[in-house]
This record gives structure tokens, C-alpha cells and sequence, in this order.
């Protein structure tokens, strides 16, 4: 099962006593970081944090029932990590005319004629078919128990990388709940077995920004980040960091226990710090030239 809780002495501990080492190209140096992580704060000064969630792949080119059989498979893994991942709807104009209907179990066919209709194509033009397929689609929820998977498969032409995302509920219970490690340690797992990605994250869109000048998919950590095994192994990090192996996939890097801000400095150099040891170790390469 991909959700699981990630108790307290699982995993790897890496060594507490890690130095600081030079900036690298595309990291921002400590001084940026403090600039730019007072201007964040006067930015986002009585709002929430959003959070989000995704996997992130090179060209691959798939037919819809490929990325359909991985949707499949995506969807049954997450169903187990939260209530408010367990039920999936068709697109719809509204949540309710949705919920009439269910994606809940996942059927391929189903899936598959859903990324057909999402090809790219210019208007009574011809099919791009290099650009691979998209679908977009919800959990039924409204306000805060609402969540999307915006999915980009089947992309073999090289220019942008396929995804599968999640923005996940900014507030109420249903984000105390989602918004948390295990559940986004399952979420990234789940994403791991099921699109085989380069590279995913869990993070915040502003702890994005203070940690990447580009935002470029697979330059940068966040809370959970998932390298697969194609990019190289994982060396040694600093406590607090765990490092999770994901059965014959990658690894899984959790940065923090707790909710990780983009208002919490330690969470911040932390990052910056894991970030430039990853780049170091050659695997911060984004995910698409």
C-alpha cells in the first residue's frame, strides 16, 4: 500500500553534522534567501499558505490507455491516504453535477476516452499527437474540501514535461488533515509507483519561489521530494531530513516532521542547504532541458 503513516525511527537518519558548501548555479545564496524571504512574509502576510503536490517526467510518449491504466493505478493508491482522496468525478460545470458522475472505482476505458478528448490540436486543424494527451478533473468537493489532478501524458515532443498535479485544500479540516507528512508522503509514493516520474514534490507555491528563480520541475526540494533511481543515489543529508527508499523507483527526501513555511526560516535554510548537497551530487536537473 503507498499511504502509510512514516513513524519516527523508520527511514534513514542522515548525519547531523553536514558543513555549508558554495552556491550553485540556480540556488539562491544565503543573503537572496534572507531578501527574499522577508519580501515573501510582507507578501503573504494574513493569507495561507497553498500547498501542492506533483510528479513531474521527461517525453514519454503513451497511448490514452497507457495514461489511462496509470490514472487507474494512481487513483487506487491514493484512495487509502484521506477521504477527500477517494472519490473522483468526471469534469463537470458544477460539483454537484459532477458527483452524478464517479470516476470511483477507476475504469479504464472510461479514463482512456477522456484522455482521447484531451489531445492538442489547433481548431479544425490536425492532431498534435507529440504534445500527448490532458485531463483535468476533481474530487466532487466544494470550498475547502475541493481538490483537482491535472494530468499531461502521452508528451514525447521534449519542449515541456508531463505531470500529474494536485493542489490540495487550503483550509478547514480537510487540510489539517491532507496537509500533513504522512499523508503527503503517501500521496508522492502513490505518484512514484504509479507514473514512474523523474522527479515530484510536495511543497508550498511560496516556499517554491524562495527555493528555485525559475520554479523549473526538478531544480528544487520541497517538503517531500521523490528523485527516481535513473537520476543517481541519494547522498547522506542533515538531520532532520529522512531519506526513504520507494521499492525499485527512487527515494523519497522529507525535509521536516512538521509542516513546512516558507515563513519559518530554519525550514527555509534547510532547504537551501539540501538543495545545494542534491546539486552537488548532480541530481537538481530539470526535468525537460
Amino acid at each position: 500500500m503507498a499511504c502509510r503513516r512514516i513513524e519516527s525511527g523508520r527511514g534513514h537518519l542522515a548525519p547531523a553534522g553536514a558543513q555549508e558548501h558554495q552556491r550553485h548555479q540556480g540556488h539562491l545564496h544565503s543573503g537572496a534567501l534572507g531578501r527574499n524571504l522577508v519580501n515573501a512574509n510582507a507578501e503573504t502576510k494574513g493569507r495561507p499558505e497553498t500547498y501542492y503536490a506533483g510528479a513531474y517526467w521527461g517525453p514519454r510518449k503513451e497511448t490514452p490507455e497507457e495514461c489511462a491504466r496509470r490514472t487507474a493505478e494512481f487513483l487506487n493508491l491514493i484512495a487509502p491516504c484521506d477521504p477527500l482522496l477517494a472519490h473522483w468525478y468526471k469534469p463537470a460545470r458544477s460539483p454537484k453535477d459532477a458527483r452524478k458522475h464517479p470516476l470511483m472505482p477507476p475504469d479504464v476505458a472510461t479514463l482512456a476516452e477522456l484522455f482521447r478528448r484531451g489531445v492538442n490540436r489547433e481548431k479544425g486543424g490536425p492532431i498534435f499527437e507529440e504534445l500527448g494527451f490532458s485531463f483535468w478533473f476533481g474530487n466532487g468537493g466544494s470550498g475547502p474540501d475541493s481538490t483537482d489532478l491535472q494530468i499531461k501524458c502521452g508528451d514525447h515532443s521534449g519542449a515541456n514535461p508531463n505531470s500529474c498535479v494536485m493542489p490540495l485544500p487550503r483550509q478547514g479540516l480537510g487540510a489539517e488533515r491532507v496537509v500533513t507528512t504522512p499523508v503527503l508522503g503517501g500521496v508522492l509514493r502513490s505518484m512514484a509507483l504509479a507514473w514512474e516520474p523523474d522527479w515530484a514534490v510536495a511543497a508550498s507555491d511560496d516556499y517554491r519561489r524562495l527555493m528555485s528563480t525559475t520554479s523549473a520541475a526538478g531544480t528544487f526540494v520541497g517538503w517531500v521530494t521523490y528523485l527516481s533511481r535513473r537520476r543517481g543515489p541519494v547522498p547522506p543529508l542533515p538531520a532532520p531530513v529522512r531519506i526513504e527508499p520507494i521499492e525499485g523507483k527512487g527515494t523519497l527526501i522529507i525535509l521536516t516532521p512538521e509542516r513546512l513555511s516558507a515563513r519559518n526560516a530554519e525550514h527555509v535554510e534547510q532547504g537551501r542547504r539540501v538543495g545545494e548537497l542534491l546539486a552537488r551530487a548532480g541530481l537538481m536537473q530539470p526535468v525537460t532541458p
